[in-house]
């Protein structure tokens, strides 16, 4: 189930979203398919102090598909899609994901393969809602192709932000590792002293 930011990320963590992959996204290699300005795939992948800016946002070109590839500059721990969408009948209803495809899964290609995960989005939203993406396909990941479709008008639908929560791999193995106490000083220690917590461990605040 999608909650809002307003009541699940705003407040609880003041304005600033701990665990945002913003600057784990490999922004300058962001494409889509079916957009009338290619380049607004980019401009929709925002920092979250932007999240609300409807300056700019990506609209889908013939019909109401649309494809981002989102590729990362490390792996990492999806957990969650932050999404605000365009309103009325420029809402997409359905949003397929495609986990770790090198290239951009186009839309021939995304009827064949499965998808990772199938989201209904939600209707009539004007803030950002956040989709928990707890399937293990999410647990090392290096590029997500987002297959949106299915507008309330049936003709063209719109996109002003995408975002994701989690952490970042590299992280998660580093604050896991064994606190080495130098042989020098091991007759000085009472205890072999351990780094047990992970960062980025907070939990997801969709339910």
């Amino acid at each position: 189930m999608a909650s809002s930011s307003d009541n699940s990320v705003s407040s609880l963590l003041a304005g600033a979203d701990v665990g945002n992959l913003y600057t784990s996204i490999d922004k300058n290699n962001v494409h889509g398919l079916n957009l009338t300005v290619p380049e607004d795939a980019q401009a929709i992948i925002k920092p979250w102090n932007e999240r609300d800016d409807t300056s700019t946002s990506a609209r889908s070109n013939v019909d109401d598909q649309v494809i981002i590839h989102v590729p990362f500059t490390q792996n990492v721990r999806v957990k969650s899609i932050l999404l605000k969408l365009g309103r009325g009948e420029m809402t997409p209803r359905h949003l397929r994901i495609y986990a770790n495809h090198t290239n951009i899964v186009d839309f021939g290609e995304a009827e064949e393969f499965t998808p990772n995960l199938n989201i209904n989005l939600l209707e009539g939203e004007v803030g950002v809602m956040e989709y928990p993406m707890r399937s293990a396909s999410f647990a090392n990941v290096h590029s997500l192709s987002l297959f949106f479709s299915d507008a309330v008008g049936g003709e063209s639908l719109q996109i002003y932000y995408i975002g994701f929560r989690g952490d970042s791999r590299v992280q998660r193995k580093e604050g896991t590792q064994k606190l080495e106490i130098p042989a020098a000083n091991a007759a000085d220690a009472s205890l072999t002293d351990r780094i047990t917590e992970k960062a980025g461990g907070q939990q997801t605040t969709a339910r």
